[in-house]
């Protein structure tokens, strides 16, 4: 049984042969090292990928390792590091974590039977990145105990009560009702930069970290000279609504658009 098995990270056209410099002393997953495969025809197109150690990777143990959020957290920012630096010099096609082969000469295999569909995808994406958009509504949750009712307003304590959970239960639905309008506008502006978009399931649980229910959660392909414009004009879409936060990253490499959407491409919008 091998000790270690290859990690692959990203697929990556090198033209001039440079991302080797790129990679050097890079510690990938588990500090290890990272070096490109190239496919035994046309050469420019490349994997990175380490080797890790094959225990950690075998179906059993890697299932219990993305239960676990620091190990998962780990080789998330390993992995993405290694995409970093190679989208800072080139177009990347990011792989998708965890994704392993027995060794370097099943990835070389690999990469040349996928060759021109690598090739293709990568002409697409080039001068492209990829922004995030999150739109969170921070009302109060339907579970939240409510404050104590107004002393003043001449109804019993069980019609103040119940007064007061209507009220609340108001603003709740407002909040979503403006969350919506926020949303129909941030696309309208995010559809007149970008030439993609994906829609991710929103995040909940422990990977939804910032105050507020996600409730949209997408990702634009940008052309590089449309960014700042994108950020901006999604931000100032998403201002006037006191419940409803728009939260903008990137420019990403980009991860959610490496293999082609299934559904129809999200075109500019018409003038």
């Amino acid at each position: 049984m091998n000790e270690v098995v290859t990690y692959a990270y990203a697929v990556a056209r090198d033209a001039d042969g440079a991302l080797e410099e790129a990679l050097a002393g890079l510690p990938g997953i588990a500090d290890g090292p990272v070096h490109l495969v190239r496919a035994p025809r046309h050469r420019e197109v490349v994997v990175a990928v380490g080797p890790v150690p094959e225990p950690d990777f075998e179906e059993a143990a890697l299932r219990a390792h993305l239960e676990d959020l620091e190990w998962l957290e780990s080789v998330a920012r390993a992995h993405h590091r290694v995409i970093e630096a190679l989208a800072a010099r080139t177009t990347v096609l990011p792989l998708r974590l965890a994704t392993v082969y027995l060794d370097d000469e099943r990835v070389r295999q690999m990469l040349d039977a996928r060759q021109e569909a690598f090739a293709e995808r990568l002409s697409v994406l080039a001068a492209h990145t990829e922004w995030g958009v999150k739109i969170y509504v921070e009302a109060p949750a339907a579970t939240d105990r409510p404050a104590a009712p107004p002393a003043d307003t001449g109804l019993s304590p069980g019609r103040a009560y119940l007064s007061h959970r209507k009220a609340q239960r108001h603003a709740r639905d407002d909040a979503y009702r403006d969350a919506e309008e926020v949303a129909r506008r941030v696309e309208d502006a995010a559809r007149g930069h970008a030439v993609d978009r994906v829609q991710h399931r929103v995040q909940q649980g422990e990977l939804a970290r910032g105050p507020g229910e996600n409730v949209i959660n997408d990702a634009y392909l940008v052309p590089l000279e449309d960014g700042e414009d994108f950020r901006a004009d999604v931000l100032r879409a998403g201002e006037g609504r006191s419940g409803v936060r728009v939260e903008v990253t990137g420019p990403w490499a980009p991860y959610s658009f490496a293999t082609p959407p299934e559904a129809a491409p999200l075109k500019r919008a018409a003038p």
